[in-house]
């Protein structure tokens, strides 16, 4: 099978589940993973979950401690969350899961643990102190080593009754056990503590990372002032209703999306578009929830409930884009299922077989070694700071305006090999002017406009409002009927008893009316009446103002080629093509041969590779769907665009999709540092507890020191 096929194929497959998980019989459930610490923990819950009878999808977001869950039927979810539950607790000794809506407070272990491990560490001080005096000292390092690690060894103990031995706690209590009973007091001491010390602080970068992350995305109202009669009150968003007045004062965040029924502000949108830019509003101007008032009280009347509005739909967007994993951290899921058992076998191999076959070998040296390998083994360093760097990735890219739906999708930026663009709305501005009116000589200019603005009234499109701005009258409907828009050719109405056909060159020879075509650079409007041809109405379109430089950086950047597609004219879609510096334009294409030519570029594109198609979101969901990265243009406030596309550029501006770029550079490029610095620390460290140069103090740095390093490295994803 080609590459293209394959490709749309996999695109395909996410739609369907896309629609699947958007069925009514299909019940979604999120809810609380309390007690979870541990990643490679995480990862075994999701997958067992997934086996259960009834589940559609299960997903756990170790970053966010959730679980997302889809039953095919209702009446399974109470017997499918019973088990869940019994899953989670059995992995993970002290883990539940809650429902998100009736939450109660954790208990603080972490203050817990931190003062277990002080007072453990005081007693570790004084054993070694004491370490002259035999009894005594063993003693003081015995009590020691049950305040830092009793826990530690009480979780293992659970899993091992559970069948679930290769896990951290398993491994942790063998090393220090191992070097008790070695008679190496002091490091067995020492791992544990050390242990316990690297695992809380990753807790705390965890959850800093988790913090920082979410604060990039403050974008969530927290009240609304619904007016009532001269007063207002304070209430949730979601108890406002559709058409209900709220009150904005300088300062607050606008709660719901709406449009200003009186007053005049600049609204900051920075939180939304990545734009420091403020936008200024007054009466009848459409508001996002989620900007911010910055000086004057509006009133805005309220067009949708919140659950549906713009700051819901984001912030739902960006919290469960964890869900949707890329290939490099499912990968790492299944090396660590393979990596730590055959560490495992291998240390047991060393402990035993060297001191039967080499002579003189001591046992107690070899234990030691082995030890010192089980220590190493445990892929916490690569189960958590991959997710998190995706993670940070996403969340910065939502600073920067860009909302990208998985850490799939952002790694797959880094794999775009073909840029598709569509023009209108995308390249150009969108905003169409009427430039030359030509009469044929039996009508005025102004008799021509007045046609054509009646004839093109009913519909939405470009062309159609541009023509109606250039008429600047108002139009009595009543005079029109049997009004029918034609996709990609125009017009066809009854005006004032007139047949009238306003559209392009195939309308006018579909309907076997003699014209003479206009050599003009633009889009051509032909205007005929009752058969006969009266004019034209030539119309442009103006290229923004960034895309010069987008396609001149995406092509220094390494895309192969950057194509542009649309349905307007040969003529002014090579001239536009020409000053933009295209590799390749196609012209001339009805909706649904966009989509048949995006399939044929796609077959072109390089085994391993991406096409990535960017358009407006709104007419070109079928096309975004195809392509292998679908790329919605200015999305702010679209549904269509939120819903059709994998990645949203919160602005018109075509330079984000190289911000996205360079944002999906950098993620990568963490993450693979975080994976080659682990892998490489611990090989090193392997290879020298082997040959008896590493001690325990180098393998808990090549366990939790690295796992920390490479937490805080991931922080950096973040700054896009």
């Amino acid at each position: 099978m080609i590459k293209g096929q394959q490709t749309i194929k996999e695109k395909q497959m996410e739609n369907n589940r896309a629609i699947i998980d958007s069925n009514p019989s299909l019940v979604k459930r999120t809810y609380r993973v309390t007690g979870l610490g541990c990643a490679n923990c995480a990862a075994k819950m999701e997958r067992e979950i997934n086996k259960l009878p009834g589940v559609h999808r299960a997903n756990i977001d170790f970053i966010n401690k959730k679980l997302t869950l889809s039953v095919k039927e209702k009446d399974q979810l109470d017997e499918t969350i019973r088990k869940s539950r019994t899953i989670v607790k059995r992995i993970e000794y002290g883990a539940d899961l809650q429902e998100i809506n009736q939450e109660k407070k954790e208990h603080d272990q972490p203050v817990e643990k931190l003062w277990l491990l002080i007072l453990g560490t005081v007693f570790f001080i004084a054993a070694i102190l004491f370490s002259g005096k035999p009894i005594l000292g063993v003693s003081l390092f015995s009590i020691s080593l049950l305040l830092i690690g009793g826990e530690i060894y009480w979780k293992a103990l659970i899993n091992i009754t559970k069948g679930r031995i290769f896990d951290e706690n398993f491994l942790m209590s063998i090393a220090s056990i191992g070097a008790f009973a070695i008679g190496e007091y002091a490091e067995g001491v020492a791992v544990m503590l050390f242990y316990q010390v690297g695992e809380y602080l990753q807790e705390k970068a965890v959850d800093r990372s988790r913090k920082s992350i979410s604060a990039l995305m403050d974008i969530r109202p927290e009240y609304a002032n619904r007016k009532s009669g001269n007063t207002s009150v304070k209430v949730l968003p979601e108890q406002v209703a559709v058409g209900d007045l709220i009150i904005v004062k300088p300062g607050e965040k606008i709660p719901l999306d709406g449009v200003v029924t009186d007053g005049v502000s600049m609204l900051d949108t920075s939180a939304l578009t990545g734009e420091s830019v403020p936008q200024e509003v007054s009466g009848g101007s459409s508001v996002l929830s989620g900007s911010i008032n910055m000086n004057g009280l509006l009133i805005v009347k309220v067009t949708k409930i919140y659950k549906e509005s713009t700051v819901s739909k984001i912030l739902d967007l960006v919290e469960n884009a964890s869900a949707k994993k890329a290939p490099t951290e499912k990968f790492i899921t299944k090396f660590a299922r393979v990596y730590t058992p055959v560490v495992v076998i291998i240390a047991t191999l060393m402990a035993v077989i060297p001191p039967l076959i080499i002579p003189e070998a001591i046992f107690s040296l070899w234990i030691y070694r082995a030890l010192v390998f089980l220590v190493v083994s445990c892929p916490c360093a690569l189960v958590i700071s991959i997710p998190l760097g995706f993670f940070g990735g996403i969340g910065g890219a939502s600073a920067n305006g860009i909302l990208i739906k998985g850490g799939n999708f952002l790694e797959a930026l880094n794999h775009v090999d073909t840029v598709v663009f569509d023009k209108t709305g995308t390249l150009t501005k969108g905003v169409f002017e009427v430039n030359k009116i030509l009469s044929a000589g039996r009508l005025t200019d102004e008799e021509l406009l007045k046609i054509a603005a009646y004839a093109e009234s009913n519909s939405n499109h470009p062309i159609a409002l541009s023509i109606a701005k250039a008429y600047g009258q108002k139009v009595d409907k009543n005079l029109i009927s049997e009004f029918n828009e034609d996709a990609g050719l125009g017009i066809r109405a009854m005006v004032k008893g007139m047949k009238v056909l306003a559209g392009n060159d195939k309308l006018l020879e579909k309907e076997k009316v003699i014209f003479r075509k206009t050599n003009e650079t633009g889009t051509a409007v032909y205007i005929a009446v009752n058969g006969r041809f009266e004019g034209t109405i030539v119309i442009s379109d103006r290229i923004k103002g960034d895309s010069k430089m987008t396609i001149s950086t995406l092509k220094k950047s390494g895309i192969r080629k950057v194509i542009m597609l649309t349905g307007d004219k040969k003529e002014i879609s090579e001239s536009i093509a020409k000053e933009l510096g295209l590799d390749q334009v196609i012209s001339e294409l009805l909706p649904h041969e966009k989509v048949s030519a995006v399939e044929e570029l796609n077959k072109k594109v390089p085994s391993g590779k991406k096409l990535l198609f960017a358009g407006d979101g709104i007419n070109d969901a079928p096309v975004l769907a195809r392509a292998d990265i679908g790329v919605a243009m200015g999305g702010l406030g679209s549904d269509a665009a939120i819903e059709a596309a994998d990645i949203v550029l919160m602005t018109d501006e075509p330079s984000k999709l190289n911000t996205a770029l360079k944002i999906a550079g950098k993620t990568r490029n963490i993450v693979w540092q975080n994976i080659i610095f682990a892998l490489l620390v611990k090989a090193v460290v392997l290879v020298l507890g082997a040959a008896g140069v590493a001690t325990m103090w180098g393998a808990v740095f090549a366990d939790v020191g690295v796992a920390l390093l490479a937490i805080l490295n991931s922080l950096r994803a973040m700054k896009g």
